[in-house]
């Protein structure tokens, strides 16, 4: 959150996969990389269903006051339509091309969809 979610060549990296219809994903605290990123103009989550790292696991792992943003709380400030499950379960949310896991226990759920994508034709960016 400190380091990629602000590094421009990741940033740029990240758009450019999105915008070749190519899949995006990540998990727990990763989705802050989206942070910057932008297609058409616009957030890459914004108007997607998102998931990430809870409010409430951040809570419970004393983070709250350290980390520089609440992943939750960004990717709805982004326009993103974050959905959770209880904490530490797992979840895995596929909108388009983009891949967004809850949590650590979200890893093989959301591996599991990138490899479901990447066996599909190229699909179109949005």
């Amino acid at each position: 959150m400190w380091d990629l979610a602000e590094d421009p060549v990741s940033n740029t990296l990240i758009e450019t996969f999105y915008n070749a219809g190519k899949p995006v994903a990540a998990v727990c605290h990763g989705p802050a990389v989206l942070h910057h990123a932008m297609f058409n103009g616009e957030p890459i989550v914004k108007g997607k269903r998102v998931t990430g790292f809870t409010n409430t696991e951040e809570e419970a792992v004393h983070l709250t006051e350290i980390v520089p943003f609440l992943v939750e709380d960004e990717l709805k400030r982004l326009g993103g339509h974050f959905e959770k499950v209880t904490d530490w379960q797992p979840l895995a949310i596929v909108d388009g091309h983009l891949i967004t896991g809850q949590n650590p226990a979200s890893s093989t759920a959301a591996a599991q969809e990138l490899i479901k994508l990447l066996a599909l034709p190229k699909v179109s960016a949005g």
